[in-house]
């Protein structure tokens, strides 16, 4: 697994994302790489406060609401999330406590997977917040965990 820097606001996101990846055997410790991450997840909230990014990242995955962030910003690839059909990643359902993400094209890993367009579950996290949700399964996709393995269900446990 490689690099990642998560900008929220008090979400829980980037917690989520290590507890998440820590059940899979790996980055139990925060990894970041300040000035150019391989990855960088921009949460709702703090796209939605102008949060300040690093001048490059390899892949961001931000809000689809918030393209204007992108302005200034070295990235070699960019994935959406939101309620839009123009999103990479969406929500189609929602059933209970039970989220249905659907990925609208492919997207490529950091570690150069391919992962094909498709509908998959997602638990409702603990703050009820479905764009966080989305953002927390749009870093662990991208950073490799299959979208079978985001539900948790192996272990009862929820991302």
């Amino acid at each position: 697994m490689e690099c990642f820097q998560v900008i929220e606001s008090g979400e829980g996101i980037e917690g989520r994302i290590l507890r998440a990846l820590s059940r899979r055997g790996g980055m139990t410790e925060r990894y970041a790489a300040l000035e150019h991450p391989a990855l960088l997840v921009v949460s709702p909230q703090a796209a939605a406060e102008g949060a300040e990014l690093p001048g490059a990242c390899r892949t961001i995955l931000l809000p689809g609401d918030a393209g204007r962030m992108l302005e200034g910003l070295r990235a070699a690839s960019a994935v959406s999330y939101g309620s839009s059909p123009r999103d990479s990643l969406t929500i189609s359902s929602r059933e209970g406590d039970r989220l249905w993400a659907a990925l609208q094209r492919e997207l490529v890993t950091l570690g150069g997977q391919v992962v094909e367009r498709q509908e998959f579950p997602l638990p409702l996290g603990p703050d009820g917040r479905a764009m966080s949700d989305l953002a927390v399964a749009g870093a662990l996709l991208l950073l490799g965990v299959p979208p079978e393995e985001l539900e948790g269900e192996d272990r009862g446990e929820r991302l």
